[in-house]
């Protein structure tokens, strides 16, 4: 087991400004609290130490729908940091959670030296429907993100959406915007949704930057595809666009998920080549709990 002291947990803000110097990007991995004991075993025997080898920067694990894992990502990010001597970041939400109920998960994030909080609107309970406010609480992430930072020294992250947000009826530019007053409000760096088009990114990055001066770490998340049927129904949550050639790519595999996940690979690699030639500060692994996909993309860029 290793040990992780309190040196070792640094701010993220910090680790992205470290990599400026030198020509590696950020590597960091996320993870989703497992739903039965069998999960909570695969993760720690098998998952993580095979991710660990890697090297990653830091990780992150997620809240759960309605924020139904708040306890237990508090725990398996304590696990993370102690036994893997891993700098990791809990998810926060704002679903179903009044001001007294976010304010004690933060005064237990303290507890357990958890420094990095990635705040997030978050999903309704069940994962759909519509975002309803809860008592006293908050509707919307820029006030989480200003919440958290007036409650503790905390590094605070925040979400991008490439595409624009799903439930943003008035265009992707009104939803970078939001972005925008995300960042005003403290948050210190931007990690982005799933998406399959490099230039959506890129256009994204080039807007934010150039247009509305963001000057945080943006950097992009990757999803691995492991099959057709998961990618559909994770675009279809999501908002996220498949593009025409890799429909088409993806229907021709159908349901062989082990050539469609071989497919993934590739497709993934290339896409985080692109992104590193174009100056990303980092690439944020969505590894769905899985060791194989992450490992090889990683190893495939050189970066292991």
């Amino acid at each position: 087991m290793v040990l992780a002291n309190s040196d070792s947990v640094r701010l993220i803000r910090d680790i992205y400004a470290d990599r400026q110097s030198v020509d590696r990007p950020v590597i960091s991995i996320e993870f989703f609290t497992p739903k039965t004991s069998k999960g909570d075993q695969v993760l720690c025997e098998s998952t993580l130490p095979a991710l660990i080898r890697l090297r990653p920067d830091y990780c992150s694990v997620t809240y759960g729908a309605g924020g139904s894992t708040k306890s237990k990502t508090l725990s398996v990010v304590d696990m993370i940091q102690r036994q893997f001597g891993l700098t990791a970041m809990a998810h926060l939400t704002c679903v179903e959670s009044s001001k007294n109920d976010i304010g004690a998960v933060l005064d237990e994030a303290k507890e357990l030296n958890i420094r990095n909080i990635l705040a997030l609107r978050g999903d309704p309970p069940g994962g759909s429907g519509e975002f309803v406010k809860a008592d006293d609480g908050f509707e919307y992430s820029y006030e989480l993100v200003r919440f958290i930072k007036a409650n503790g020294d905390f590094c605070v992250g925040t979400a991008g959406f490439p595409e624009g947000h799903i439930a943003c009826t008035e265009g992707k530019h009104v939803d970078w915007g939001y972005l925008k007053n995300k960042v005003d409000c403290g948050a210190d760096f931007v990690l982005t949704q799933l998406f399959f088009d490099n230039d959506d990114f890129l256009q994204f990055r080039d807007y934010i930057v150039k247009k509305l001066g963001v000057t945080v770490p943006i950097c992009p998340g990757v999803l691995p595809i492991l099959s057709t049927k998961q990618i559909s129904k994770f675009t279809q949550l999501c908002g996220a666009r498949i593009p025409r050639a890799l429909a088409a790519r993806l229907k021709s595999l159908g349901d062989d998920d082990e050539a469609t996940t071989a497919f993934g690979i590739e497709y993934a690699t290339k896409q985080c080549e692109e992104l590193i030639r174009e100056g990303v500060v980092g690439l944020h692994m969505y590894s769905l709990n899985k060791a194989h996909s992450t490992c090889a993309i990683i190893k495939n860029l050189g970066l292991s």
